[in-house]
């Protein structure tokens, strides 16, 4: 029998309106967005559901959100009886993964992401950072270009996150010179991302040293189904493994490609997007193509999904 995993979007996926169906149409949705609003005292569904966009782009407020529209759509599919076999999630969704596995309690999970958020923006002043996405980058050039690019700034992969697809993060300066060098070594395109911050880079060290007292201070258990990790793509189970990945991830490249390669070597074929977007089930596609797919984030995706999973 093929095996099952559920997937959880990250930064970028965020868009006015999400969740707003799935928490009118199921109770268990509902409550999750309750949560969210208690544990984190202010009105995180209104966000969701109304925005306005500027708002909901803020990285302090973009975190929790998805991670609350990520735990609705997972609570509803638990109570449609819908389980995985494994989880993995993409930088941020990686919470969210956690929050599914029974490893971090929902209302732990959203405040501390709230927390990460802000600590992101801090850690490097507005115009600073940069990050860029390569199609069809030159992969076997990679370390020169980098190395080419840095002249005493940061430059580094940020994002593997498909054959086709590498995002880069660090100094502005330094990205854009990267991205000359990758052009000029064949990338197809190379598309400055509109991000606040350069992620998973080592300009964001600062915020994973704020980071560290959440991630201490919250109660970590085993998971209930096994997650691949972003900082290593490698399978854990413990809340210790779990919470040490966590922390590392934050100025590490996501081995987004190995990770689903890892689970393709775990007998996995089949994967939902759980949450807002369809971002993953992309890459998904472009890693596996014998894989299937489908996003689930409002009562309209459901009849795919049964398609899929029934």
């Amino acid at each position: 029998m093929s095996k099952i995993a559920f997937i959880f979007p990250g930064q970028g996926s965020q868009a006015a309106g999400m969740g707003k169906a799935l928490a009118e149409a199921y109770p268990a949705a509902r409550v999750v967005f309750e949560q969210a609003d208690a544990a984190l005292g202010f009105p995180i569904a209104k966000l969701c559901f109304e925005g306005p966009e500027d708002q909901l782009k803020l990285t302090e407020n973009t975190q929790p959100a998805l991670l609350t529209v990520s735990a609705a759509a997972n609570a509803v599919l638990r109570e449609l009886g819908y389980q995985p076999d494994f989880v993995a999630g993409h930088s941020l969704g990686e919470y969210s993964a956690l929050v599914a596995a029974g490893a971090l309690r929902f209302e732990d999970a959203v405040r501390i992401v709230r927390n990460r958020g802000r600590y992101m923006q801090q850690a490097v002043p507005a115009g600073v950072g940069a990050m860029a996405a390569w199609l069809m980058p030159p992969m076997d050039q990679l370390d020169r270009i980098l190395a080419e690019a840095a002249q005493g700034e940061v430059v580094s992969a940020a994002n593997f996150n498909s054959p086709t697809q590498l995002v880069i993060a660090g100094h502005a300066a330094a990205v854009a010179r990267a991205n000359e060098l990758a052009k000029a070594a064949g990338a197809k395109r190379c598309v400055p991302l509109p991000v606040s911050a350069p992620f998973h880079c080592s300009l964001m060290e600062p915020a994973q040293q704020l980071l560290k007292a959440d991630l201490d201070a919250a109660a970590f258990q085993d998971l209930a189904c096994p997650l691949v990790n972003n900082v290593d793509a490698e399978i854990i189970t413990s809340g210790a493994a779990a919470r040490d990945g966590l922390y590392r991830q934050v100025p590490n490249p996501v081995r987004w490609t190995d990770s689903i390669r890892r689970l393709a070597a775990e007998g996995v074929t089949r994967y939902v997007e759980v949450g807002q977007g369809a971002v993953l089930c992309g890459l998904v596609k472009q890693i596996d193509p014998a894989a299937r797919s489908a996003k689930f984030g409002d009562p309209a995706d459901l009849e795919k999904l049964r398609e899929l999973l029934d």
